[in-house]
C-alpha cells in the first residue's frame, strides 16, 4: 500500500512540474514571436542568445552532474544530436519570424511522435505497439487539420514547424540509440555543453550564406548583424526568454524524475491550447476554426496512450 501511495504522489508531482513546464513553453513561444516582429531581431540571432542565456542559467545543473560524465564512446553521435537539436530550434524560431501564428506553430509539432516511431522502427529496429501507432496517426491527422490543408493550403511557412518536429524527432531517436550504452547524466550534460557552440555555428553559417548567396535563403532569415542585441524592453524580454527556456528544462527534468514519459504526455500536450490562448490574449492571434478540432484530436490521442499504458502499469504493479 505504501508503494502505491508513493507512486501516486510521484505521479501527481510529475504532472504538476509538467504543467509548469508547459506554461513556461507557452511563454517562450510568445516571446519568440514578439522579438522578431516588434524588436527587429533576426531569428538566428535570437535563438543563439536565447540558449547562451539558458546555458549560463543551467550552470548549476552542469556542475551538479559533473564534467566527468562527459566521457563517452560516441562523441560524433553526441555532436550530431546537439547540432540537429540546435538546427530544430533555428527552424522553429524562423517560423515565428516568418509570421506563422503561435497556435499553428505549436500544434504542428504534434507530428513529432510519428517521426519518432518511423525513425525508431527503421533505424533502431524497435517494435511499436498498435496503441502507440494509432495515437501517433490520430495526432498527425489532428496536426494536418490545424494546418488548414485543403482550406488555406499547405505553404512553405506552414511546413516549417513540421520540419522542426522532424529534426527534434531525430534528436529523440539518437537519444534512444545512445541510451542503450550511456547514462542519462552523460546525455544531458553533453547536450547542455554542446548546444550553444552548435547554435553559434548555425548562426555564422546562415549569415555567411546570406552574405555570399542570399538567394539560397528564405527572405529575412539572415537580416542584421548576427550578434546584435535589442535595447531597452527588447533586451529585458530576451533575458526573460532565456530564463524561461532554462526553467522549462529544469521543470522537465524534475517531471521525468518523478513519473514516466507515457503518463506525462497528456500534460505536456497542454502547451498546445496554452500557447494558443497566450498568443490570442497577448498578440491578438485568433486561432482558425480548424485549430479546435485538430487540437482536440491531439489531446485525445495523448490521453488514449495515457489510459492504455496506465492500465498496463497497474496490471504490472498488481502482479509484482
Amino acid at each position: 500500500m505504501n508503494q502505491i501511495s508513493s507512486t501516486t504522489s510521484n505521479a501527481t508531482t510529475g504532472a504538476f512540474f509538467m504543467l509548469a513546464a508547459s506554461l513556461a513553453f507557452a511563454g517562450t513561444n510568445t516571446l519568440q514571436s514578439v522579438l522578431p516582429w516588434q524588436f527587429g531581431m533576426s531569428s538566428t540571432g535570437m535563438a543563439f542568445w536565447q540558449y547562451v542565456i539558458a546555458s549560463v542559467l543551467a550552470l548549476p545543473m552542469i556542475l551538479r552532474i559533473g564534467l566527468a560524465n562527459l566521457r563517452t564512446r560516441h562523441p560524433l553521435v553526441h555532436e550530431i544530436r546537439a547540432f540537429v537539436s540546435a538546427l530544430g530550434v533555428h527552424v522553429f524560431v524562423y517560423g515565428f519570424a516568418a509570421g506563422v501564428p503561435i497556435w499553428q506553430m505549436v500544434t504542428l509539432l504534434a507530428t513529432g511522435p510519428l517521426f519518432i516511431i518511423l525513425g525508431s522502427t527503421m533505424f533502431l529496429g524497435e517494435r511499436v505497439s498498435g496503441a502507440r501507432l494509432l495515437a501517433a496517426l490520430v495526432g498527425f491527422v489532428g496536426a494536418i487539420i490545424v494546418s488548414g490543408v485543403g482550406v488555406e493550403g499547405l505553404t512553405w511557412h506552414t511546413a516549417v514547424p513540421v520540419l522542426a518536429a522532424a529534426l527534434w524527432a531525430t534528436t529523440d531517436v539518437l537519444t534512444k540509440y545512445l541510451a542503450r550504452e550511456e547514462t542519462a547524466e552523460t546525455m544531458t550534460l553533453s547536450l547542455l555543453v554542446l548546444v550553444t557552440p552548435n547554435h553559434l555555428a548555425i548562426l555564422l553559417l546562415v549569415n555567411a550564406l546570406g552574405w555570399l548567396a542570399p538567394s539560397l535563403l528564405p527572405a529575412g532569415l539572415a537580416t542584421g548583424f548576427p550578434f546584435a542585441l535589442p535595447g531597452g524592453m527588447g533586451l529585458v524580454l530576451l533575458v526573460l526568454l532565456g530564463a524561461l527556456t532554462a526553467a522549462a528544462q529544469y521543470l522537465l527534468a524534475f517531471a521525468y524524475r518523478k513519473a514516466d514519459a507515457a503518463y506525462l504526455q497528456p500534460f505536456g500536450d497542454l502547451k498546445v491550447p496554452l500557447s494558443g490562448m497566450v498568443g490570442w490574449i497577448a498578440l491578438g492571434q485568433v486561432p482558425s476554426v480548424w485549430f479546435w478540432p485538430g487540437a482536440a484530436m491531439i489531446v485525445a490521442a495523448s490521453t488514449f496512450i495515457f489510459w492504455v499504458e496506465g492500465r498496463g502499469r497497474v496490471r504490472r504493479m498488481a502482479t509484482a
